[in-house]
């Protein structure tokens, strides 16, 4: 899209947002009909171990009439007579179904020690470590142990730095046993491998297998990698390369635990075993992120520590922010400047550039730093944006649409199953209908997937379907959906809050997933947890009938948005220690806030020394302009999102930023 004038820009992008805004009205999920409830419930029933085919004729020529059988085959998959499940294998070669039959039916065949079936129905594509060994256990067991096998033996023993499972104990003890099988070379060789994974137990296990002659010094670098901090022979062994990848592998991870400890005893290690300049590197750089990722004292001169030519992305950012931290400007300016080029480049880095550039009293060189980083739509871009009065810069991408191409992506049959798992709450089987759906779609077909599933309420498809290339990072309409809008405009005014931090939110935590369930058990767009969710419904006289009430996208909402309002209330009404609480919860937020009071919102949140705190915030405040665009077509400043200020005036949006 190129505008010549902003008058130009600003119309274009209002007809965009005309265009982009019914979006919202599409329907969260398709309300589950009569026939695909039957599914539903034969798929339950098979699991149950109640299914027939008798009881359920009926649904014989659906296209998830095969996600029935398999429940049911899944299920008896050790008792499954072998013919069954080659039969159903013969009948789903290349389906989605077909490889989900076979990811359970391998491992059964395997219990079962049917070696002959599982050489029968094995790909040897994605296979897992377990299976690859129960492969090598199956033609060792039916006489097919030959060169080719020992080859493949050898070369699975080579590329596993992992712990090996259950099914690799009989091929290994079978390739040990051969003359040439597994020799010194070849277990010395998994063992570097497994040290420069990190891999302490499988650096163990290979020790306890070596020869005599290797063995003991084996073992040795394994009890010094387990406990580095109590290991005492450490100077007494041979100064090869082996011995200083296990130093600096131990010394590194004892710095993660005890960063003091290891810089302690860096010294005379390093002389006893005559360590390279990139030796010392590696381990100076542990001690160095370990103390500065705490803050903790002796961060500045720790990092200074640090070679040059051991510095990366990664602990050029924590010099960066540990002098923020201490604001000491001057440290943070040089810190930024001595950054790759590359990484300097980025928003980030720009913006704070321009901070530290207007602090420094040089006000045109941070105007020409935030006009670079103010292109970008993103939190730092939009922050560089404020800091110089000029429009948020926001180009979405509106490609021609084709209904009659979407029309036959939307009858693919596996995206037709995909679309029709995910409505019943199978999404791990959507999931693999859905991938092999997209492996045979362009670009476009893939753009036309995402919208089909959109439209029936699969909105996170928008999140992992897109992103391959520049413009689709522009698709905003599908990247940030939107749905109870209204629910959203209600709780909000209720609660005095801005709806688009609200919707920010429940991108951020569910991608509008009113069955999304995490890890720790939190529930509905809002992601609430059924404690909160139960105290907050009696506060608020809402009806509540255990924690399955959170799947209601109203009650999530209302729940949530009066839970937000008070991490604000409880926070100051400064929304970046709310989204932070929100996502790390009180203690560490309690700490972030004691270390550095009085500190201004940008370079705190900078300073979060989680670092999935701290992108979780800059990525929620981001999304709330976003959701500003969709829900208004302007937005709120970030600067005065920031401070909890929502009667600011609105900024507009254009595209591209003229400035």
């Amino acid at each position: 899209m190129t505008l010549r004038t902003h008058r130009n820009a600003l119309v274009s992008l209002a007809l965009a947002c005309a265009a982009l805004l019914p979006a919202a009205a599409v329907a969260a999920s398709a309300p589950v009909d009569a026939r695909l409830a039957q599914v539903r419930d034969a798929i339950a029933a098979a699991e149950r171990g109640d299914f027939s085919a008798e009881r359920y004729a009926g649904l014989a020529g659906d296209p998830l009439y095969p996600w029935i059988e398999y429940a049911a085959l899944r299920r008896d998959a050790d008792t499954l007579p072998i013919a069954a499940g080659q039969a159903f294998l013969a009948k789903h070669p290349g389906d989605a179904v077909g490889a989900a039959f076979r990811a359970i039916w391998l491992p059964a065949l395997s219990r079962r020690q049917e070696w002959q079936a599982f050489r029968a129905a094995w790909t040897p594509a994605g296979q897992p470590l377990a299976m690859r060994c129960a492969e090598l256990n199956a033609r060792l067991a039916t006489g097919a142990a030959d060169a080719q096998w020992v080859s493949d033996a050898q070369a699975l023993w080579r590329t596993s730095a992992e712990s090996l499972p259950a099914s690799c104990d009989a091929p290994f003890a079978a390739l040990a046993a051969r003359d040439g099988g597994l020799t010194p070379a070849l277990r010395w060789e998994r063992f570097d491998k497994a040290l420069a994974a990190g891999n302490v137990a499988v650096v163990r296990d290979i020790a306890g297998g070596m020869a005599d002659a290797d063995r003991a010094l084996a073992q040795r670098y394994a009890t010094f990698l387990g406990k580095p901090a109590q290991a005492a022979d450490v100077l007494a062994w041979p100064a090869t390369d082996r011995s200083r990848a296990v130093a600096v592998q131990g010394l590194s991870a004892l710095a993660k635990d005890d960063p003091d400890a290891a810089e302690a005893k860096l010294p005379a290690i390093a002389k006893a075993l005559a360590f390279t300049e990139a030796d010392r590197g590696r381990v100076l750089y542990q001690v160095a992120l370990w103390t500065v990722a705490s803050y903790l004292p002796k961060s500045q001169q720790r990092l200074a520590a640090v070679p040059a030519s051991a510095y990366d992305e990664r602990l050029h950012e924590w010099r960066a922010r540990e002098a923020m931290a201490r604001s000491d400007w001057p440290a943070a300016l040089a810190a930024i400047r001595a950054m790759p080029a590359a990484q300097r480049a980025d928003a980030r880095w720009t913006y704070f550039e321009g901070r530290l550039l207007a602090i420094a009293g040089d006000q045109a060189g941070a105007r020409a730093a935030w006009q670079r980083a103010a292109r970008e739509p993103e939190f730092h871009g939009f922050l560089a944006a404020d800091r110089i009065g000029a429009p948020y810069a926001l180009c979405p991408w509106l490609p021609p649409s084709d209904a009659a191409a979407k029309a036959r992506v939307a009858a693919d049959p596996a995206l037709g199953r995909a679309v029709r798992l995910y409505a019943i709450e199978r999404k791990d089987w959507a999931e693999r209908e859905w991938k092999d759906a997209l492996s045979r779609f362009d670009d476009t077909q893939r753009r036309y997937a995402v919208e089909v599933a959109q439209d029936s309420g699969w909105f996170d498809r928008g999140l992992f379907g897109l992103g391959r290339t520049p413009d689709e990072r522009r698709l905003y309409a599908l990247r940030f959906p939107l749905h109870h809008d209204a629910t959203i405009r209600r709780e909000s005014a209720r609660n005095n809050l801005d709806p688009s931090w609200v919707a920010a939110e429940i991108r951020a935590e569910s991608v509008f997933d009113i069955n999304a369930r995490s890890s720790a058990n939190a529930r509905g767009l809002m992601q609430v947890v059924p404690a909160t969710g139960a105290a907050e419904a009696k506060r608020l006289g809402l009806p509540w009938q255990g924690a399955e009430s959170l799947y209601d996208p109203d009650i999530n909402i209302a729940i949530g948005t009066a839970y937000l309002r008070k991490v604000l209330d409880r926070y100051g009404g400064k929304p970046y220690f709310a989204i932070a609480g929100y996502n790390a919860g009180p203690t560490p937020l309690q700490r972030w806030q004691s270390q550095r009071p009085g500190m201004d919102p940008d370079f705190w949140i900078e300073t979060i020394s989680y670092k999935e705190t701290r992108d979780y915030v800059a990525r929620v405040l981001a999304f709330s302009a976003i959701y500003d665009w969709r829900l208004n077509g302007n937005a709120l400043p970030l600067e005065a999102r920031m401070a909890g200020v929502l009667d600011a005036p609105r900024k507009p949006f254009t595209c591209p930023l003229a400035l």
